[in-house]
């Protein structure tokens, strides 16, 4: 049945609410292209963010409106070995927030007249009242056991479906995450929308840097991934750019040498160009990250969140598909990773169509129209 709706606003543009998810940077910067393509489209966005997320959203839209929400603060493990022991006994404060936003998304349609709500992997960002889209890439969630492998996956195509559509920013053929986007069943609503990135190839420029390290991901694991990376650049003989992953931090540690240049965070224009003029970036295997370096076309040596069975199977998938270098964070050295990649392929796809426009164009017409029905 498809549900009649006039929008509150005179000049007929849907407002959308955009909600990622607040488990590292990535969820959020894979949304700035999707927010501003919602934009582009005259649709009135409010963005749900908090912490980290909402300091770096807020720098790219400082004019658009945000809610303040808290995400599912989710804390890794010191230690590879309890890192999913540490996740499973945070399951029932996870499961208590799915319900506490599902009631403060109630609220937020009626007060501010959404007409749409986009959650990149928040559970219980969807409603029965107005068309709800979830946007993931791990259709299929690796654990490394079979059994809790499929337990999981049940368990998120059951969030799944409860929404209209599931937007999976992958390519349906020859897709980048393998087997994370690409299961032997998928859930109907599922639609391909290719690569998100919020970088351009850029032409015509100079690579000044040698190397480039970025650092993301929850903590303790980022800070650790950081110091370990402050030492391996001490004694690189090359000119280094550092980006810490801290958007709302404003102090900077001072730099190991004049070669070495240190940020906490950079605007995506800013952070685009320093990309495009690094040599080699070193960076954890986020897919977020994966996209952003294959649409770029640049070469990078990926480290893994130990533990994050997600970013161990990129890392693993990636390195046998020729697309980018990996190792182990145990293991990790810059010098010998280097070495390693002299030979290494570095195998280049072409990520260029951009699917999601089009989805997006689709999606804003039936919300204009009228034309589309409620799950």
């Amino acid at each position: 049945m498809k549900k009649e709706k006039i929008f509150n606003n005179p000049d007929n543009n849907p407002r959308i609410l955009i909600a990622p998810l607040d488990w590292g940077l990535g969820h959020a910067t894979r949304c700035i292209p999707i927010i501003k393509e919602f934009i582009l489209h005259g649709c009135q966005v409010f963005i749900v963010a908090d912490k980290k997320n909402f300091w770096l959203l807020k720098k790219e839209f400082p004019s658009t409106v945000f809610l303040r929400f808290p995400g599912y603060e989710i804390q890794y493990s010191y230690s590879k070995t309890f890192f999913g022991l540490k996740l499973f006994y945070q399951f029932p404060k996870v499961i208590f927030k799915i319900f506490n936003e599902k009631r403060w998304l109630a609220k937020i349609i009626k007060n501010h007249s959404i007409d749409a709500v986009i959650s990149d992997n928040r559970f219980g960002m969807h409603s029965n009242k107005i068309p709800s889209v979830y946007i993931t890439h791990q259709l299929c969630i690796k654990t490394g056991n079979r059994l809790t492998e499929a337990i999981a996956q049940r368990i998120h195509y059951f969030f799944i479906k409860k929404y209209k559509h599931c937007w999976v920013p992958d390519f349906k053929e020859n897709g980048l995450a393998g087997a994370l986007s690409h299961p032997k069943k998928i859930p109907s609503n599922v639609v391909y929308i290719g690569a998100l990135s919020r970088f351009k190839p850029l032409s015509n420029i100079e690579e000044i840097y040698d190397l480039l390290v970025t650092i993301s991901g929850p903590e303790p694991q980022r800070s650790i991934f950081e110091n370990q990376m402050f030492e391996q650049v001490k004694t690189f003989p090359g000119k280094v750019f550092f980006i810490r992953g801290l958007p709302s931090e404003s102090s900077i540690p001072a730099a190991f040498a004049d070669s070495i240049k240190i940020e906490n965070h950079l605007p995506a224009n800013e952070l685009n160009t320093i990309i495009a003029q690094s040599k080699m970036i070193v960076s954890r295997s986020g897919y977020t990250s994966v996209m952003d370096f294959a649409l770029m076309k640049k070469k990078a040596i990926l480290i893994p969140t130990p533990g994050q069975t997600e970013q161990e199977y990129l890392g693993k998938y990636l390195l046998e598909k020729g697309y980018f270098f990996s190792t182990k964070q145990k293991d990790v050295s810059i010098k010998n990773a280097l070495e390693n990649c002299q030979s290494f392929s570095f195998k280049t796809i072409d990520p260029s169509d951009e699917k999601y426009q089009k989805v997006i164009h689709e999606f804003v017409l039936s919300l204009k129209s009228r034309n589309f029905a409620i799950q």
